[in-house]
């Protein structure tokens, strides 16, 4: 009389003394005549073990084969499905020493192994252990980034020159005038308070005399920090630092051409941004702009990209008695953009 049982493995050899042919995939019925007998080399073929292995699982307990009269050790169907659940257990995480729920479960004639309430509560105690470990992995991984960004931090600080962010990669996608800022020369500047880098609270509309330039960016990546998948691939997204470097360098000449202030807004917090402008030495202050109001004032252009739904296109408005004299967009290359700015002003004397 044939014996059936499931397997609990992904893979196995079809041993010789199966009635049937095996599906190799996991919950695989198979047809065992009782009277077979296998030693533990055959055993530990049929099964996808080692020798070793299974004199392990009988040295913890898990196993017990009979002896023939000579001596040899005997195994039958039952062990073979004991070894069978042990490994379909392992390759889930769930050790040889956790495995007896499981096999009590076969031994009193379940056709699966968690079939029993002590099985099910193993899957759980497995469960909360991986959910501690993941914790704790996440903790420390949270403190590896954090000394990372120290780290760098510091290193870029010490090392960081003008020339360090005034190069882009090759081939970067060119953005084409899509019209979505055209809108734009000629309309008062909203009133709305925006958190600045250096603690103030900036007022767009109410400005001191002159012109002031903002230049809108997605968003400045950190050392150690990755930016999200596939942004080289999106025209105009690379390149805000090298931007804010471009500011930087030029600061002075712009205030030399009547350029009263420079702000970059992005939508990122202020603490991150502070970062950034003091990891870059940068002569002013950001803005941040995280519920993206000036946008929905003005209809000024966004994008997706992964991890964020909504992040400014990058555009710079000339702004000059409460209103917007005149905007760049789209702009490329970002890190030429201070000096295009230089070439209007010059242009195009207050």
């Amino acid at each position: 009389m044939p014996v059936v049982f499931t397997s609990g493995i992904d893979r196995l050899s079809p041993p010789s003394f199966f009635d049937a042919d095996l599906t190799l995939s996991y919950g695989t019925r198979f047809t065992f005549d009782a009277e077979d007998v296998m030693r533990i080399g055959e055993l530990a073929r049929h099964a996808g073990v080692t020798p070793k292995a299974v004199r392990y699982y009988e040295r913890i307990g898990l196993l017990e084969p009979r002896r023939s009269s000579n001596g040899y050790r005997e195994y039958d169907e039952s062990h073979l499905r004991a070894v069978v659940e042990i490994r379909g257990l392992a390759a889930t995480g769930i050790s040889a020493r956790k495995a007896t729920p499981f096999l009590e479960c076969l031994s009193l004639g379940h056709d699966h192994g968690d079939d029993c309430v002590s099985s099910l509560a193993a899957y759980r105690d497995s469960i909360t252990e991986i959910d501690q470990i993941i914790a704790t992995l996440q903790a420390r991984r949270a403190q590896l980034v954090e000394r990372l960004d120290e780290g760098a931090s510091r290193t870029f600080r010490k090392e960081i020159t003008m020339t360090d962010y005034t190069t882009l990669p090759a081939g970067l996608p060119v953005p084409e005038d899509d019209g979505a800022a055209a809108h734009l020369p000629g309309m008062p500047v909203p009133s709305l308070p925006f958190a600045a880098t250096d603690g103030r609270e900036i007022d767009l509309s109410q400005l001191d005399a002159g012109r002031a330039i903002v230049y809108l960016y997605p968003l400045t990546g950190r050392p150690g920090v990755d930016l999200p998948d596939g942004w080289d691939s999106i025209p105009g997204a690379r390149g805000c630092s090298t931007e804010a470097c471009d500011f930087r360098d030029h600061f002075d000449e712009l205030a030399a051409e009547g350029v009263t202030a420079v702000f970059g807004m992005s939508s990122q917090d202020s603490a991150y941004q502070a970062e950034v402008a003091n990891r870059l030495r940068l002569p002013f202050p950001m803005l941040s702009d995280e519920d993206f109001r000036l946008r929905d004032a003005l209809t000024l252009p966004t994008f997706a990209a992964e991890g964020h739904d909504r992040l400014y296109s990058r555009l710079t408005l000339v702004i000059r008695d409460g209103h917007v004299e005149h905007v760049f967009y789209p702009i490329f290359p970002p890190n030429t953009h201070a000096q295009q700015v230089l070439d209007w002003l010059r242009e195009n004397p207050a």
